[in-house]
Order: structure tokens, then C-alpha cells, then sequence
């Protein structure tokens, strides 16, 4: 649907894919204690392609080469 917006926020972690939400409900840690990273990109849905609004003007240009 064109004017939605979605964010996809992968969890990569060094161990096990377990994890555990904190007291605050917001904070997400994992279970065996292993190092982890986050990252999220934000993609508008457009009438035509879609948009990344996360990435840089250099990003989109490497993606979108026609």
C-alpha cells in the first residue's frame, strides 16, 4: 500500500538466536550472554519502487543502477 512505511530491524548475534526482553520492555538481550549488533533501515512504499530512507544519496545510487 503506497504511504506505508516499514522498518526491518535484524539482530545479529555471535552465539545463539535466544533472546530476552528487559524489565523496560524495550531492551533486547540474548540469552547466553554473546555479543550482538542491531540495524535497522526504514523502506517507504511507493506508487513505483520502493524507497530506503535510511540510506545515503551514495547507497541509493549503488542499489538503484539501472
Amino acid at each position: 500500500m503506497p504511504g506505508m512505511t516499514l522498518a526491518i530491524e535484524p539482530m545479529i548475534n555471535l552465539g545463539r538466536a535466544d533472546v530476552a526482553w528487559e524489565d523496560d520492555e524495550w531492551t533486547v538481550v540474548t540469552m547466553d550472554g554473546s555479543l550482538s549488533a542491531h540495524y535497522e533501515n526504514t523502506i517507504l512504499i511507493t506508487e513505483g519502487r520502493p524507497e530506503i530512507l535510511t540510506l545515503t544519496e551514495e547507497e541509493r545510487e549503488c542499489i538503484w543502477q539501472e
